[in-house]
């Protein structure tokens, strides 16, 4: 039985408020397994590096459930990952603590997964979130770096069992990076259906505008494809769009200042600008707008497209990655092609005139999004680690 495992997050911690930064998607999901793992009675220590003096040493967020800040200095990103695997190794042999699993989360734990494994002897488990072959394809981004690419290769011929999001992002692991089909498992995120169901709207107490209404939410980077959204509600005569989220990575900043100039230039106006906000008012947010937009290049499966669904609020999504997996097409809403504004424009236009079309996407996202739980994502993963253990 599995009773102790070690989730790797060394690049961010899930203490950090998602939307900004380097936070997103993965670090609710982190959290959301840690804390249901924790419920089930296992032990769960998460280990991140060291970024912001405002978090503890070590945080008990839950009975169970640990995260650990560990020092990890160094020039480059090898030092970075050396000193964190012996942090970690360190930690857990000051307190004579023996795992069951470790389980990475980002190439650079994997890295550091597998330094850990020999003096650890524990079964590595990955997950990649995102992969450096696959993110670059249109993003419009530069290339990763060689280190990442080689770094994912070697990890993933070393890994015990890769997790994979969904069936796409299995493929990608398989055609790009020659995994072996018999080590890599799907098991898809799920969804906190306490926080995120349907309720009643909130636009006054949000201060968001009447009318038309649609809502990005993420991490401002180019990744995101944000300035689709824009053009599209420009498009849109009387609507509004409230773009929440925090400048992400190198250029992030000038990716706002961009997207600020084009909403004045496309929208004037009509574009909201929002900080990150804390999960509960994210699901009134979600709640209060007619239709959620994620426009991105590429993405490994699209939590947010799950949260806004189970709260009752359909989703016109890119068709790209996972996202063709976590929204059901022409039922929770719709899949568009990136490079055809028109076809944004006709989606969005459609889900704000027709009332009855919006209630039949609500209806059905609310059912596409039941299939999502952080429960059934905690056994798939248990079963996985049993298999390796």
């Amino acid at each position: 039985m599995i009773g102790r495992v070690a989730f790797l997050s060394l690049h961010t911690s899930p203490l950090a408020a998602p939307g900004s930064g380097d936070a997103g998607g993965m670090n609710v999901y982190v959290d959301s397994v840690a804390r249901t793992f924790a419920g089930m009675g296992i032990t769960v220590d998460v280990f991140t590096s060291r970024v912001d003096d405002g978090f503890a040493a070590e945080t008990d967020v839950v009975p169970g459930y640990r995260v650990v800040h560990i020092e990890a200095p160094g020039h480059d990103r090898a030092e970075r990952v050396g000193a964190f695997a012996s942090g970690v190794a360190a930690w857990a042999t000051r307190r004579a603590v023996r795992y069951d699993i470790i389980h990475s989360h980002y190439w650079l734990s994997a890295w550091a997964g597998v330094l850990l494994t020999e003096p650890l002897q524990v079964p590595l488990v990955i997950s990649f979130h995102t992969l450096g072959r696959v993110r670059d394809v249109g993003a419009g981004e530069p290339p990763p770096p060689l280190l990442r690419l080689a770094a994912e290769t070697e990890v993933i011929a070393r890994a015990g069992c890769i997790v994979a999001s969904t069936p796409a992002d299995a493929v990608d692991l398989i055609e790009h990076y020659a995994a072996r089909p018999e080590r890599v498992c799907v098991s898809p995120p799920g969804v906190d259906h306490g926080l995120f169901h349907p309720d009643v709207p909130r636009r006054a107490d949000l201060g968001l505008p009447e009318g038309p209404l649609a809502a990005v939410v993420g991490r401002v980077q180019p990744l995101k494809g944000i300035d689709i959204a824009i053009r599209a509600i420009g498009e849109i005569p009387e609507a509004h769009l409230v773009v929440v989220g925090g400048a992400s990575g190198e250029g992030g900043d000038r990716e706002l200042g961009q997207l600020r100039n084009l909403a004045d230039q496309v929208a004037p106006g009509r574009v909201v600008f929002r900080a990150p906000m804390e999960h509960d008012a994210i699901a009134d947010l979600y709640r209060s707008v007619d239709v959620v937009v994620i426009p991105s290049l590429a993405e490994s499966f699209g939590l947010v497209a799950v949260e806004a669904q189970a709260c009752g609020t359909p989703v016109v999504a890119s068709r790209v990655g996972g996202l063709a997996f976590s929204v059901a097409d022409g039922e929770s809403g719709y899949l568009v092609d990136n490079g055809v504004l028109s076809d944004w424009t006709k989606r969005i236009t459609a889900v704000f005139a027709d009332d009855e079309l919006r209630a039949r996407l609500s209806g059905g996202a609310i059912v596409h999004a039941s299939t999502f739980s952080w429960n059934v994502t905690a056994a798939r993963l248990l079963e996985l680690y049993q298999g390796l253990v």
